[in-house]
């Protein structure tokens, strides 16, 4: 029912991590350094994989979208809370509020499917070797790339609209320190079983769709593995997918936990550390992950900086 008296809210309020000034203040200063790395991590990332001509290769082509997600992914709640602790003004627009959460599941929802599309390409290199440069074309990787974006995008919109159909009349208080479903939920003034259960279903379908894939695909790639007599064959063709497969019980572990568990175990102070956790601390990560025990990647760092150094002097 909408609400009476033309008393709907017009915009919220975001309570953020911590009311503690000293909190604030550190937590200022410890996700702008993240922030930053984030930044530089993936950018350098970006950088490597467009202009090296050692990683004109499906994976890193993948790699390269993965870290313009995470660069966009941090970027929707990141300076917004920033901006909140410095002015100390924590209001945000009844539009700017659903442009983030529209957002904010894009980008998420998009990773995850691109997440599920990078091992099946770490599928394809290991158990079908001699196909993989004709399945894994430039433009087969394109379209998939591209349907992981589209996918998202379409998913968010179910989202965001069951959400828009809430009404907020008693409080516009969110408990949190970006604008999400669950903190909405919370205070809507119209009955959530509608929204809770598509929660369940849409994301679910998503997250635990896009993990099975994974998981099948790496199941498949295991065998493989296995099968390959040599020990340093073994070892790197292992080398290939750890990076990958640690990225990926990170994102789902974290967003399964948050998004398909029972309502009775739902708690707003731990999903705030959870969603820091994969929306800030996992995107810096990444670049680390896969470059950690990479040696194409570290090899195209160094060939980088004797460019860099090489146009100084």
């Amino acid at each position: 029912m909408a609400c009476k008296n033309n008393t709907e809210v017009i915009q919220f309020i975001l309570e953020g991590l911590s009311k503690n000034r000293d909190i604030k203040a550190k937590i200022f200063i410890i996700f702008s350094i993240v922030y930053g790395a984030t930044l530089l991590g993936n950018s350098i990332l970006v950088l490597l994989t467009r202009t090296d001509h050692e990683l004109s290769t499906p994976m890193y082509f993948f790699l390269c979208n993965l870290s313009l997600l995470d660069i966009s992914f941090t970027s929707v709640t990141v300076p917004n809370m920033l901006r909140n602790i410095y002015t100390n003004n924590t209001s945000i627009s009844y539009t700017g509020c659903f442009t983030q959460l529209y957002f904010f599941h894009f980008l998420g929802s998009s990773e995850c499917f691109l997440l599920a599309i990078m091992s099946v390409d770490r599928y394809v290199a290991i158990c079908q070797p001699l196909r993989y440069s004709h399945l894994m074309n430039a433009s087969v990787c394109v379209k998939m790339a591209l349907s992981c974006w589209i996918g998202g995008m379409l998913f968010s919109c179910s989202h965001t609209f069951l959400t828009l159909s809430l009404f907020f009349c008693s409080s516009n208080i969110i408990n949190h320190f970006f604008c999400d479903i669950p903190p909405l939920l919370q205070v809507s003034s119209t009955d959530t079983h509608k929204n809770i259960l598509e929660i369940f279903i849409f994301g679910g379908s998503v997250a635990g769709g896009c993990f099975l894939l994974t998981l099948i695909s790496y199941i498949f790639i295991i065998s493989s593995i296995l099968q390959i007599n040599t020990s340093k064959g073994k070892s790197k063709a292992f080398s290939t997918c750890t990076s990958h497969l640690l990225v990926v019980c990170i994102f789902f572990g974290t967003i399964l936990f948050m998004y398909l568990r029972p309502t009775s175990a739902y708690s707003l102070e731990n999903d705030k550390l959870f969603c820091v956790f994969y929306n800030i601390f996992t995107p810096m990560l990444n670049p680390v992950i896969y470059s950690f025990r990479n040696k194409e990647v570290k090899g195209a760092v160094k060939r980088l900086g004797r460019k860099i150094i090489a146009y100084f002097r």
